[in-house]
């Protein structure tokens, strides 16, 4: 059945914003709630609940109430569908959309996960002697059994310097020599000899591909000029079967940490990161908030894990 000519006009109308046209794709595929479209588009809310206002004025979105969240899903005519579907081919964001869905998918199967949020969002604000997230940290490294390991990013290399404690082998790899010098020096004074630095950029690590179980990037990500390349390469030296480990921030608005601490990406989102994993080959991915920081700003710290296929 064909829209009426005014009708038609209004939506194509619509359609040539390339953002109610993402949403319609996403929502042609799953009902989503506004915080799960911001999650997948990377836009703040009251921009996408402008959209959506706008997308249901024309009959193009409907909603329902769900608990306290109203969920969107579309209702674009089968004519109208066609028209949908030829646009989006010429919007390079929708594959990554579509990257962000699955993550976002693949979440919502996890039942358990909002408890677990909801117990690492209460860790550390009773009060419990003896128990911090640094004595966990610690205490999870010494019962990891990995041969080979690479420490991304490495600064002095104190994760290094904690990992070296079980590894047979750690490479640790830092951009600056002054780093190197220093973290290796104080490797040698701890007897650490299974621990060696090396100087190199993480999104050109120089080590052998396919050579490590584990590798890690603790907050080195948002300092890479290509994020991307980045974990390319950490996937690229991993064995088959190894595991990466990035733990970087959420995304934020801070500006300022361009200046104080030569960040050059203000963190990334979970599904920025889910994607950017699928992107290099990763399976088995996940992701989580794993911490929250009081004070301002609030930095969030996201940590994500992928597989390399066997």
């Amino acid at each position: 059945m064909l829209l009426p000519m005014s009708s038609m006009l209004k939506s194509l109308k619509l359609l040539s914003d390339p953002t109610h046209l993402r949403i319609l794709m996403l929502l042609g595929q799953e009902s989503l709630s506004v915080a799960e479209l911001q999650e997948v588009l990377g836009m703040g809310q009251s921009r996408i609940s402008t959209q959506l206002s706008q997308l249901k004025a024309a009959g193009l979105v409907v909603d329902e109430r769900s608990g306290k969240n109203n969920i969107y899903r579309g209702s674009a005519t089968a004519d109208l569908a066609d028209v949908l579907r030829l646009a989006a081919a010429e919007l390079p964001e929708v594959a990554d959309d579509e990257a962000a869905l699955r993550h976002l998918l693949r979440k919502r199967k996890d039942t358990a996960r909002a408890y677990f949020d909801e117990l690492a969002g209460r860790f550390g604000k009773d009060y419990v002697p003896g128990r911090s997230w640094k004595a966990l940290a610690e205490a999870l490294i010494k019962v990891l059994n990995y041969r080979v390991v690479a420490d991304l990013g490495a600064g002095e290399g104190t994760l290094a310097q904690l990992l070296a404690q079980r590894a047979e082998k750690v490479i640790a790899v830092d951009i600056s020599p002054k780093m190197v010098a220093f973290g290796q020096e104080l490797a040698t004074k701890n007897g650490l000899s299974n621990l060696e630095f090396r100087i190199g950029d993480i999104e050109e690590p120089p080590i052998e591909d396919g050579s490590l179980d584990l590798a890690v990037l603790s907050q080195a990500l948002h300092h890479a000029a290509r994020p991307q390349r980045a974990i390319d390469a950490a996937f690229r030296i991993l064995k088959p079967g190894g595991r990466l480990i990035v733990l970087d921030l959420l995304l934020h608005s801070f500006e300022e940490a361009r200046e104080l601490y030569a960040d050059r990406w203000l963190g990334f989102s979970e599904c920025d990161l889910a994607a950017m994993l699928e992107r290099a080959g990763f399976i088995a991915i996940e992701t989580v908030v794993a911490d929250r920081e009081t004070p301002a700003p609030g930095f969030q710290t996201l940590l994500g894990i992928g597989v390399r296929p066997a």
